[in-house]
Parts: structure tokens; sequence; C-alpha cells
């Protein structure tokens, strides 16, 4: 990671000085990263603990989009915080902000092309797709409000499962050839990437501060899996007034703690824990099958946290 990190900051280099000040600012406030490690951990599962430039560069190249499509959804949901800390839109403005991800999507593209990664640009460019038709899907829902858990598994298969699995694909890809594990590997970064949604909206029911404000789903009109599962069980009167609290009194603290209450009474989180256990008990069964050493105990230590975290 230590390693990653230095070429990392270098390809965010550029002759703009105002976009280096961002750049850093960005880096200084990186996440969890947790990424680029799952591209190293199935690498070395896979190549017998060692670790090439082409590896290097994919973890880059997925960084580079994932912190884009961060910065243009922070712009997109009008959001000043991420992580605890000012969104690159609230203090440098929309404008900036957009200029800033589209520099960082071309310069993972770029990193592709110079180094005729054309594989790992065909898996980046499909996730880019999904996760933009992920997002406008989300938004056209959020103005209906007419979401079943069918369409809202499309919508986070697309947005967040894709990047995912596109990470375990290109450390596959990086250091084999064999089609059956590349197709192995992405399958269980999608269903690591489905249960991390899952946490993330768990996270808008619990009492701890984290890097997203509690209630922020609701107040976004984002129907998640625990207000899905809350539609489909209360009565017509019930999904009536859930339905016009959630159209006007979104923005109501008051409102926001009764739908809230209302969710946890009818089962919707205890439903959510339990789709989301499904596909992370998938996720650790399929990476059984893969070779035994010790970067596979890592990669458990890693789909566990997923669901255990609590940021």
């Amino acid at each position: 990671m230590e390693i990653f990190e230095e070429k990392f900051s270098k390809l965010m280099l550029s002759k703009v000085p105002l976009l280096n000040r961002i750049t850093h600012y960005i880096i200084k406030r990186k996440g969890k990263q947790m990424r680029p490690m799952l591209i190293f951990l199935f690498s070395k599962l896979l190549n017998s603990g060692n670790v090439n430039e082409k590896v290097y560069r994919g973890a880059s190249v997925i960084e580079l989009i994932h912190t884009a499509t961060l910065i243009h959804d922070d712009v997109v949901d009008e959001s000043k915080r991420r992580r605890g800390f000012f969104s690159i839109n609230a203090i440098w403005k929309n404008k900036i902000a957009v200029l800033v991800g589209d520099f960082l999507l071309s310069r993972g593209m770029i990193l592709c092309i110079e180094n005729k990664d054309y594989d790992h640009l065909d898996i980046i460019s499909e996730s880019v797709k999904k996760m933009s038709e992920g997002e406008l899907l989300q938004i056209e829902k959020s103005r209906s409000l007419d979401i079943n858990e069918k369409v809202y598994f499309d919508i986070i298969k697309k947005k967040t499962a894709s990047l995912i699995s596109s990470c375990c694909k290109i450390a596959a890809t990086s250091v084999t050839k064999q089609k059956k594990i590349i197709e192995s590997v992405s399958k269980i970064g999608e269903n690591i990437g489905t249960a991390f949604q899952i946490k993330d909206d768990l996270f808008d029911y619990g009492k701890k501060k984290i890097g997203k404000p509690r209630g922020i789903d609701i107040k976004e009109k984002k129907l998640t899996l625990p207000l899905i599962y809350t539609l489909n069980k209360v009565d017509k009167n019930k999904r009536k007034w859930l339905i016009k609290s959630i159209k006007k009194y979104n923005k109501d603290k008051s409102r926001v703690k009764e739908i809230i209450s209302l969710v946890k009474d009818t089962g919707g989180l205890n439903y959510a824990v339990k789709k989301m256990n499904y596909y992370h008990k998938i996720a650790l069964d399929d990476l059984k099958k893969l070779p035994d050493n010790e970067f596979k105990e890592s990669l458990i230590d890693m789909i566990n946290y997923v669901i255990e975290r609590d940021f």
C-alpha cells in the first residue's frame, strides 16, 4: 500500500497549481482504500504472493475512477461533506469539482492506453457505464417512488457492486488468463459490493456518527432495502403516510425519526441484515474454492470487515 500510495500521488500531479492543491487535499483525506487492498490481495492469492506493475496500474486506475465518481456524486447530491471533511464542491464550487472529476476519469483511461492495458480499459469502461446507469435509475425512481426490491438490487449492483467487481476482475486479469478464475473472482467482488451497499444503507438507521449523516437517504428520497421492505409490509394507510412523508416531509427531522422508528418496528432492518448476510456468505463460499494461502485468510478478514465495519 505504501508503494501504491507513492505511485498514485505521482499520477495525480499536473502542471496546473489549482489542480495540484485539490488533488493534494483529496490524497490527504483518503478513505478506507478497500478497493486497492482487494486488488493486491486477490492478485497475491492467484500469483503466489507476487505483485507486478500491471497490478499497481490496475489499483491506480480503480482508485482514480472511484475518486472521480465520489466527487461527481457530491455535486449531484449537493453534499457539503465527505468522510467528515468538506467536499470538493463545498470548497471550490461545482464547476471546479466536475472538472477535477473529469481530470481523474481521463487520467485513469490514459493510464490504461499508455501501457496497452486494454483489458483494464474494457473492464473499467463497462463499470463506469453501469455506475452512470445505476445513478440515473436511482434518481428516476426517487422521483416516482415506485421502486421494488428487484429494481433496488439492479441499482446497487450497477452503482456500487460493479466497481468492486471490477477491482477483483482487474486483479485476476493482471496475473492470469484463465477465464473461469477471472469470472469467479469478478462474481465474488459483485457479492462483496452488494453486501457493502446494504451495510451502507443500514447506517442510515444507526445511532453512531459516521461519514454519512443519519437519515440522509430518506432526506434524499432514496428508497433503500429497509424502507422498501417496510412499504411492502405495512397496511394501505401507513404506506400512504410513508410515501407522503418521503415526498413532502423528507427534510422534517421529527418526521424522519418517525419513519426510522416505523422501519425498525416493521422488521425492515432485520430483513436487510438477513439479505446482507446472504451475499456475504456467497462471497465467502466462492472464495473457499480458490487456492489456500495466507492471502485468502486476509481476504476472509476483509470480507468480514465489509459487514462488521462501523463506518
